[in-house]
């Protein structure tokens, strides 16, 4: 499950007193009313992380103030200078596996002989970055191609097939706005009025398609709030009222849901499915539950946001459900959907059970990651045994590493894994036993938790070395579950179950376009400026062919 960060409130003891006195006064305003929610939120998730029998010091400081990182270096207090992988002495291919780790995102790999790697997101962007940039040709003031070189008078001069360019880069609303005054005549003595014609194309609508998928990709695909967006459009001089981009946004849902809808049936017939889920509130829902009948049997109060990522062949599509079910339970209602004649698919998801579907055939995974994780947590009061466990799956992340870099095939990926991987997990396994069996380890200490947690999962952590395609970990759906955490962090809740509906469909679409290497505002765009072609025709219009269908003229709806 994706670790939820408890809301840490800003403010003082005064604070919170001084608003208490103010409500008593008058009505609190949207932001006093949101401080008051957050400090709420925290007192009841502190109390539940200390009524958690495995809390521990170290637990609730990470999930007060984050985790650093997770690096095995990082982890272990190596210097970075002294595992700088050097150019000269093995392949490009080795330097990213040798870089690769299953706490880092990136390769950390550096220049040869530099102490510490430049970090990702430094350095100029090329001019080829900027796709969305206007592009403005200019010609040479006094001088043509075919004429005498000016500087030499015998050779002549020719156009080059590549210019010099120059980058500006201008600010301005995300939202613009485009007035027309249409010059009106009046007859002074009938008094008939005369109104220019509006120019062609410009349609009924105030708001078109491109409004809808910026305010879309705004709040669901960057997380920014409708009221801060209202803020910052009224501030650069377009008004666009929060009430307003709802109505927007839920317009544009009723256009688009045919392509969500079509994401769902084809994700269900993926491959690798990954799933996990993050907690969120649904006010809404959240009342009903504080409501319900006492004498109810379903004492459940969670409410959820589970991610689910899906591999179908060589794409990747991202979905979001969110409601009172589980990743378990949402995974069931989308492999309802497989093709009868499909074989199970694998999933890979963490060690809790409400994550597996239910009265549904899958082939487990478990993630490598989160069993390493049991480790990290308990470093401080085991670093040589940690560090022994940490080092093995080291080894085996740079061989996947290794694998990705060279393109293997899943069958190739299989048997690599197998000669290189195999033989150090199956001497980390004895090591394991070993701990327990030989009484070298308590088993209720905190590294015979680890152990046991390992140990009891041992073969779905290990689906790499028997199933072509197994991933290691479930990074994917974690790193994609970021959306509702940026979210939730952002807004605190939904107001609406179908409020949180569709926020789903915009996130499942943005996601999902990003993953293929869309362009997720053009996208969302044309299915709106499409609608009807995509009704009709839904497998036309994904991601990764929706340009296709573009170039084939249809008019617009």
């Amino acid at each position: 499950m994706a670790t939820r960060s408890a809301p840490v409130a800003e403010v003082s003891i005064d604070d919170i007193r001084q608003l208490l006195l103010q409500a008593k006064e008058r009505p609190l305003n949207q932001e006093e009313c949101d401080r008051i929610f957050n400090v709420a939120l925290s007192y009841f998730h502190f109390g539940e992380m200390l009524a958690d029998k495995s809390a521990t010091i170290a637990k609730l400081r990470k999930l007060l103030f984050g985790s650093a990182s997770e690096k095995t270096a990082d982890v272990l207090g190596e210097d970075r200078s002294e595992t700088t992988v050097q150019s000269a002495a093995v392949s490009p291919a080795d330097e990213q596996a040798a870089a690769a780790d299953p706490g880092l995102g990136e390769s950390q790999a550096g220049e040869p002989g530099t102490s510490k790697p430049p970090s990702k997101g430094h350095g100029r962007n090329g001019a080829a970055d900027y796709h969305g940039a206007t592009h403005t040709c200019v010609e040479h003031d006094s001088l043509h191609a075919g004429e005498r070189c000016p500087a030499c008078q015998k050779g002549k001069i020719y156009k080059l097939a590549e210019p010099a360019v120059i980058v500006r880069v201008t600010g301005g609303p995300p939202l613009h706005a485009h007035v027309w005054d249409l010059a009106r005549l009046r007859c002074n003595l009938c008094g008939a009025v005369f109104t220019a014609k509006a120019p062609k194309g410009l349609g009924e609508e105030k708001y078109d398609a491109t409004a809808a998928a910026m305010i879309g990709l705004l709040r669901y695909g960057s997380g920014l709030p409708f009221n801060r967006i209202e803020r910052l459009q009224r501030d650069l001089g377009i008004p666009l009222p929060a009430s307003t981009q709802w109505d927007i946004v839920e317009k544009c849902a009723k256009k688009i849901e045919p392509a969500f809808t079509e994401l769902i049936r084809q994700a269900a017939q993926g491959e690798v499915v990954h799933n996990d889920d993050t907690g969120m509130e649904i006010l809404e829902l959240r009342a009903w539950l504080r409501e319900r009948p006492a004498d109810d049997e379903d004492e459940r109060t969670g409410i959820f946001t589970t991610g689910i990522v899906a591999r179908v062949e060589d794409k990747r599509i991202a979905l979001f459900f969110t409601g009172r079910q589980h990743a378990g339970e949402n995974l069931t209602d989308l492999l309802k959907q497989r093709a009868a004649e499909s074989p199970p698919p694998m999933q890979m998801c963490d060690g809790l059970a409400r994550n597996l579907p239910k009265d549904l055939k899958v082939i487990l995974g478990n993630c490598l990651a989160h069993g390493r994780r049991q480790f990290v947590d308990v470093i401080d009061s085991f670093p040589g045994e940690c560090r022994h466990v940490l080092e093995a799956l080291r080894e085996v992340y740079r061989h996947d590493a290794l694998a990705k870099a060279q393109a293997m095939s899943a069958s190739e990926r299989l048997l690599f894994h197998q000669a290189q991987s195999g033989p150090v997990m199956a001497q980390l396994k004895q090591w394991l036993e070993a701990q327990i069996d030989e009484h070298k380890v308590e088993p209720n200490s905190g590294l015979g938790m680890a152990i046991a947690y390992v140990l009891k999962r041992w073969e779905p952590l290990t689906l790499f070395l028997h199933r072509p395609g197994a991933p290691l970990d479930n990074n994917t759906c974690e790193q994609a579950l970021k959306r509702a955490i940026i979210h939730r962090k952002n807004s605190l809740f939904y107001k609406t179950e179908h409020g949180a509906n569709v926020g789903d469909l915009f996130m499942s679409l943005i996601h999902t376009a990003e993953l293929c290497g869309a362009n997720p505002f053009e996208y969302l765009t044309e299915l709106q400026r499409h609608a009807d072609h995509v009704s009709r025709d839904p497998p036309a219009w994904m991601p990764w062919n929706y340009k296709a269908a573009c170039a084939t003229g249809t008019d617009p709806a």
